[in-house]
């Protein structure tokens, strides 16, 4: 179902003033298994996955392995799934696309220029996402305003040309402490880079662990000029 930009800014004022539990209930009662979660296992969605939870509604979340992701990940899908009782369900690159990639490029292609950079989020992350949201019309995600430069104009609804459906940021409006707050106060399992000064995870080595002051996205790609520090899979 393709969302005209009017009905995208009728949902937006519907919602506006709602709760993050609010926004999804709504769009879980609107659209049941037509909406789904990605997850990355970061500290914004790990509050989605518990939001999702104490909904009660059966549910299915996804996470995307490029094959270059941190042990400490691999560990918290372990104790994620173990503390819901869920099954994390995981999408990995084509084997045959990184293979070429490599051959071509260079194991560490991305450092070499900002295209093929784009190139291995492409083949590690943006190919997996299309099949992960295969019979979808709608997925939610952990992304807030704050988080960076490049999305301080993101809506709680928007439209998503890459997917070709409807992208829902609960969380949109929340700021850091809003995040640290409720995952200490619902004991939620967490990653603990995060305490390490790494308050974005993505591949490594793409992600370093920021300085004091910095903007929390300045460890994802940071060789890279901040306006270009995304992968595609949050672009409109």
């Amino acid at each position: 179902m393709i969302y005209r930009k009017e009905d995208i800014a009728e949902l937006n004022r519907e919602l506006t003033g709602k709760s993050a539990q609010e926004i999804i209930s709504f769009f879980i009662d609107k659209m049941g298994d037509k909406i789904t979660f990605g997850t990355s296992l970061g500290a914004e969605d790990q509050v989605i996955t518990n939001m999702l939870y104490t909904h009660g509604a059966e549910f299915k979340i996804f996470t995307l392995d490029t094959a270059r992701i941190f042990p400490e990940v691999y560990e918290l899908i372990d104790r994620t799934n173990k503390a819901y009782k869920i099954s994390i369900d995981i999408f990995f690159p084509e084997y045959s696309e990184v293979e070429n990639m490599v051959a071509e490029h260079g194991i560490n292609l991305f450092l070499d220029s900002v295209d093929n950079r784009h190139l291995c989020c492409q083949i590690r992350k943006l190919n997996p996402l299309k099949r992960a949201l295969v019979g979808r019309e709608a997925w939610f995600t952990g992304l807030r305003r704050s988080q960076s430069v490049t999305r301080v104009d993101m809506q709680i609804v928007e439209w998503d040309e890459n997917s070709g459906m409807l992208k829902v940021n609960p969380l949109i409006d929340w700021t850091e402490e809003n995040v640290w707050n409720y995952i200490e106060e619902n004991k939620i399992p967490f990653n603990p880079m995060h305490k390490k000064g790494y308050p974005s995870i993505g591949c490594q080595p793409c992600t370093r662990a920021i300085m004091d002051g910095e903007d929390v996205r300045a460890g994802r790609w940071w060789w890279e000029n901040p306006d270009s520090r995304e992968c595609g899979l949050h672009q409109k």
